[in-house]
């Protein structure tokens, strides 16, 4: 039986060209960055190279990269440094309610330290409103963190309208950008973003390996102490060899991005086309999101028996987001989208695509799918 993978949102595997990159260098670059002898220089060189890729790729300065181990790092190093520096000019912080919990449970901590926090609502097609975000500032607001793309359901938020309305404001501006990163346009100049955290492996880079843009010029306030890497603001030996590796997969990921955006177009419309042989809905909104996520809601089955189900015929799909799996809660971006409506956001499935899936991957998911739903 052929397995088929479907949750790429989770994460990716990694690309034959990453793979074969990290397996060379792991035989011959085993210097630390930070010596100052020659195996040091190698080391620092690889580190380097990834730190200036990343930098082109957003529109940054390479001294404006800092490397983490993924997202949720990311996420929370940029949230608390902002609220540390900023302490002094007020607490409120500005999110919406379909954040990664990255981002929402950072900010339920700090909720429980004094601040206040405004979470704001999205329509029904998953889009948090420009003129909600211009509403909630207030004079003592001091951040505002907003992904750019959902990870549930695909919908890309208006980052650069609001990064347009915080620039005559103090607040600094946090974006989500792991779903997003290498998939669509980025330019960290143009959104008016100060902090923006990616993942390597969303892109088919290793996993454990991430960055965090942070503006110059922008407070920081390191979470970790030690020696002096990344311009002291993250101490603790680079990962080099997976640093490398989310490298290659950038440059790869840029190589093929056209090629990768139409192939997940095509496979996103046969699941829209073969799924109508049963009732559905359709959560992931037709314009205005990444292709390469589709979110279905079913009726009257319990979700994880359909999950159960599909991946004992060799299916793998999820509910929502991975870092949520196990909890058995409705999916907190669905009861956002349609408050009224409880059993869409239960009966939810997400297939999400990419590197290896094939149209008729996605047919016969659908079929499959189909099966499982009617027997259920």
């Amino acid at each position: 039986m052929k397995r088929i993978y479907l949750d790429h949102a989770a994460t990716t595997p990694m690309h034959p060209e990453v793979i074969e990159t990290m397996s060379k260098l792991m035989g011959e670059i085993y210097g630390n960055p930070s010596s100052t002898h020659s195996f040091g220089r190698e080391a620092k060189k690889l580190v380097d190279s990834t730190r200036r890729k990343i930098a082109a790729a957003i529109g940054a300065a390479p001294q404006e990269i800092v490397f983490t181990s993924g997202g949720t790092e990311g996420n929370n190093t940029a949230i608390f440094s902002a609220v540390r520096s900023m302490k002094d000019k007020g607490n409120h912080i500005i999110t919406t309610q379909i954040e990664h919990h990255a981002v929402l449970n950072v900010c339920r901590q700090l909720e429980k330290q004094g601040f206040t926090v405004t979470y704001l609502p999205v329509d029904q097609n998953g889009f948090v409103s420009v003129e909600d975000v211009k509403n909630a500032l207030k004079p003592e607001t001091i951040l505002v963190s907003i992904m750019y793309v959902n990870n549930e359901m695909g919908a890309i938020q208006p980052i650069q309208e609001i990064g347009e309305i915080l620039a005559d404001h103090q607040a600094l501006f946090h974006v989500d950008g792991v779903q997003a990163f290498c998939k669509i346009p980025l330019n960290v100049e143009k959104l008016k973003v100060d902090f923006l955290s990616a993942a390597s492996h969303k892109i088919n880079g290793p996993k454990g390996v991430g960055f965090l843009y942070v503006k110059k010029g922008v407070p920081f306030f390191a979470l970790q102490f030690g020696g002096d890497q990344e311009r002291k603001r993250r101490a603790g030996t680079e990962n080099t060899i997976s640093i490398a590796g989310f490298g290659k997969a950038i440059e790869v990921y840029e190589k093929n991005l056209d090629l990768y955006t139409e192939r997940n177009k095509n496979i996103n419309q046969i699941l829209r086309e073969e799924l109508e042989g049963i009732e559905h809905f359709i959560n992931s909104p037709k314009e205005g999101a990444v292709p390469n996520i589709l979110s279905v809601s079913f009726h009257d089955v319990c979700v994880q028996a359909l999950l159960t189900n599909l991946d004992i015929v060799g299916l793998a799909v999820s509910s929502g987001s991975a870092c949520s799996a196990g909890s058995h809660e409705p999916s907190h971006v669905l009861k956002a989208m349609f408050p009224d409506d409880e059993d869409r956001a239960q009966i939810v499935i997400r297939y999400s695509f990419g590197l290896g899936t094939t149209e008729e991957d996605a047919r016969k998911a659908a079929r499959k799918t189909i099966e499982i739903v009617k027997k259920l």
